[in-house]
């Protein structure tokens, strides 16, 4: 019988209460020293590995190296330390059994009651560029073996991942009592998240780093890393909590994209945000935010999206971000009352002065110049937000996902169109566009993309330089009615402007209100078993027509 064996048998011999254990090993050694005191003032024997021993007996606390547990040397340069009997059977073991706890007798090992573990940083290593046996010398082994067997046997050992949770378990264990059954469950359940999100980070980057064998874009068993930001005020409505989370998909260092000016060139990726003014952002807050900063990202001139109920009621291109959210805010003055606007440039004092003037309930932008955040705080009850454009990241960090009575579902997100790809679109009329009708059309076609299906894009070029949505319709159950929406909206302005459609018209009844709407070309996906009516639609009115041969429905 081992050493460890007759120490504890001599304890029990004695009547006295066994010596409590407590096994420390972490990467992030943020309050481990504080935990090990008090552990120590309560007569708890501390066995720890590597370089979280070193801190402690540095910080002058007794600390038994979990080699002289084991019988075994580390192993491996490191890579094997506490897989070992010694170590798991002290955690596995179940207390109320008493086969279990003649085992650990028969066989020279100590109970474990506590397991503090965090684990390498694999994360933190892709973020920085690691690669190959670099980075996979960061996937822990050991760490979540022993996180998930402390949180299997729950009811008789303490799991600890999070130094945050270490003063209140410090405070328990100065009580009658102990750690109550119910904080125990919680400890596990938190440990199990956090070795389940850990596995989903380095499965979702190995997944990026090269294409799999078989060339399978959707595993049969996917998890998502998901890190909550912040607890919303409410949902959609105010009955309903809700939560903000973002897909933790590490992003390595890239170069910066050269500045060609093509839509997409330097796309954002995943963005983070950074609020720089106001009270607190609530779920539909963030949905409209982040249609907006979505939408304005197909643009390559400056523009200004603003957005209401999820959906686009104006945008605008133009040379510089004051002059783009004038376009924008002309579009619908009505319906931007309350909205939320993004940019895709730097807000500057120009621009921050005409959004002071109206009522807005979040501004977006990569930027907020110190002028521009001094004027739009004049406005106690508006949300500004900085966006991080951050580099492209793998193909998850592209993932939209929503849920969905009890399911998710999930999408490749609907990229901007490439730089050029108007070169493949086919005009299928007599009559082609102008060249100004082009640049229109292509204006209108990343517009349209933002709006809510079934969607339509009256727009035109403003005499002043750029271009403007004059009308949209979105959102409706039948084409034709989204067609006289847009129209309605866009008023005379309609006439000798163009229209864009998410999706193919069904029957030549939309072009033929907007030719009587005065429409003069028109850019649509093509595709219906119909197309041929619609083009003799469309020639009979004399309207130039495009298809695209993609469409872009949002739901």
């Amino acid at each position: 019988m081992g050493r460890e064996a007759g120490r504890w048998e001599q304890q029990a011999a004695a009547g006295g209460a066994r010596r409590r254990r407590a096994l420390l090993s972490v990467a992030d050694k943020t309050g481990i020293v504080d935990l090990a005191r008090a552990l120590h003032e309560r007569g708890w024997e501390l066995v720890s590995t590597g370089g979280t021993a070193q801190a402690l007996a540095a910080a002058g606390l007794p600390v038994t190296p979990v080699a002289q547990v084991t019988g075994f040397p580390e192993l491996l340069g490191g890579r094997v330390k506490t897989l070992h009997p010694a170590i798991h059977a002290g955690i596995l073991a179940r207390r109320h059994r008493p086969d279990d706890m003649a085992a650990l007798q028969d066989h020279g090992v100590v109970p474990v009651d506590l397991v503090a573990v965090n684990l390498y940083p694999f994360a933190e290593a892709a973020a920085a560029g690691a690669t190959g046996e670099a980075l996979r010398e960061e996937i822990d082994i050991g760490g979540p073996a022993l996180i998930r067997a402390a949180a299997k046997n729950w009811p008789d050992v303490i799991v600890l991942v999070d130094p945050a949770d270490y003063p209140r378990v410090a405070e328990a264990l100065a009580r009658e009592g102990g750690v109550p059954p119910a904080v125990r469950r919680e400890l596990a359940v938190k440990a199990f998240r956090h070795t389940a999100f850990y596995d989903a980070v380095i499965a979702a980057v190995l997944a990026g780093e090269a294409p799999l064998a078989g060339g399978e874009p959707w595993p049969e068993h996917l998890a998502l890393p998901l890190s909550r930001e912040a607890v919303l005020r409410y949902g959609e409505n105010p009955h309903q909590a809700a939560a903000l989370y973002r897909l933790a998909i590490p992003h390595r260092p890239a170069p910066a994209a050269p500045a060609s000016g093509a839509p997409g060139s330097d796309r954002p990726g995943p963005a983070g945000f950074v609020q720089r003014w106001g009270k607190p952002m609530s779920y539909n807050n963030w949905l409209d935010a982040l249609a907006a900063w979505r939408a304005v990202q197909d643009f390559a001139l400056p523009a200004a999206v603003a957005i209401k109920h999820a959906t686009p009621c104006g945008i605008g291109v133009a040379a510089t971000p004051a002059a783009a959210f004038r376009l924008a805010r002309d579009a619908d003055p009505e319906s931007i009352f309350g909205g939320i606007v993004a940019f895709n440039r730097p807000l500057d004092a120009a621009a921050a002065e005409m959004l002071a003037e109206i009522f807005l309930e979040v501004v977006v932008a990569p930027a907020v110049a110190p002028e521009a955040l001094e004027i739009l705080a004049r406005r106690k009850n508006l949300r500004v937000l900085e966006a991080d454009p951050g580099p492209a990241g793998h193909g998850a960090g592209r993932w939209e996902v929503r849920g969905a009575g009890g399911l998710w579902l999930i999408q490749e997100a609907d990229a901007p169109d490439p730089a050029g790809a108007r070169a493949g679109w086919r005009p299928v009329t007599r009559v082609v566009p102008t060249p100004e009708q082009w640049d229109a059309l292509d204006f209108a076609w990343r517009a349209v993309k933002a709006c809510r299906s079934n969607a339509i894009v009256v727009a035109a070029a403003h005499p002043a330089g750029g271009y403007r949505t004059l009308g949209i319709g979105a959102g409706q159950t039948s084409r034709v009615r989204a067609v006289e929406q847009a129209l309605a909206l866009a008023g005379p302005a309609a006439r000798g402007a163009v229209l864009a459609s998410d999706g193919f018209f069904p029957f030549p009844d939309s072009v033929e209100r907007a030719a009587a709407g005065g429409i003069a070309a028109i850019v649509q996906p093509g595709g219906s078993v119909r197309d041929a009516e619609v083009i003799a639609a469309a020639d009979a009115a004399g309207i130039a027509m495009v298809f695209t041969g993609r469409r872009h429905f949002r739901h």
